[in-house]
């Protein structure tokens, strides 16, 4: 992903699509208010390049819940984010491939982005706010355990149910991605 830098302009044109966005998805966050997350997110700069980042990568990023003094921000684009599909899971993965080598890793792609990867309870938690990934799936925080095997997780929505599988994770496909989630 390439860094952008973060005019004036392009701060107030994300502000104010995530404004837009925040006002057509109050079931999301009720009982927020707009104002209180645009002052938090002016006093973090870093946070609003991370939010660019999931912007313009195709993760539609909105409030999804609070905790404590702050928000939780978290993908909720219809599928997978287009900008961040077929990454196979992390370096140690993408090393072991010998052939037909993916651009990155959702791991390395995480970092870079200043965002966290979505466990399994939120990824749980997302699919009860809308209906998310019926199309696509999305990589998930693996547990050391299943990773120091070989594998990893992801989830998707059918038949309208959670599940939750597991792969290798060299594997990568156009219609695995993944979500993010990022506390301000």
């Amino acid at each position: 992903m390439k860094e952008e830098t973060l005019t004036e302009e392009i701060k107030a044109e994300l502000l104010q699509s995530l404004k837009t966005r925040f006002e057509n998805n109050n079931h999301r966050h009720e009982n927020v208010n707009w104002e209180d997350v645009e002052k938090k997110l002016l006093a973090s700069p870093d946070k609003i390049r991370s939010l660019k980042e999931m912007e313009s990568s195709g993760g539609e990023p909105d409030v999804v819940k609070t905790e404590d003094d702050s928000y939780i921000f978290m993908d909720c684009a219809a599928e997978s984010p287009k900008g961040r599909r077929s990454l196979c899971y992390d370096q140690e993965a993408l090393e072991s491939r010998k052939k037909h080598k993916p651009e990155s890793s959702v791991i390395a792609t995480v970092e870079k982005m200043g965002v966290e990867l979505l466990t399994e309870d939120d990824y749980r938690y997302l699919q009860t706010l809308d209906t998310f990934d019926k199309k696509t799936s999305s990589w998930i925080e693996t547990p050391e355990d299943i990773r120091a095997l070989g594998g990893a997780l992801f989830c998707d929505y059918r038949y309208g149910t959670v599940f939750t599988y597991h792969n290798g994770a060299e594997s990568y496909y156009a219609a695995r991605g993944f979500r993010g989630k990022l506390n301000i």
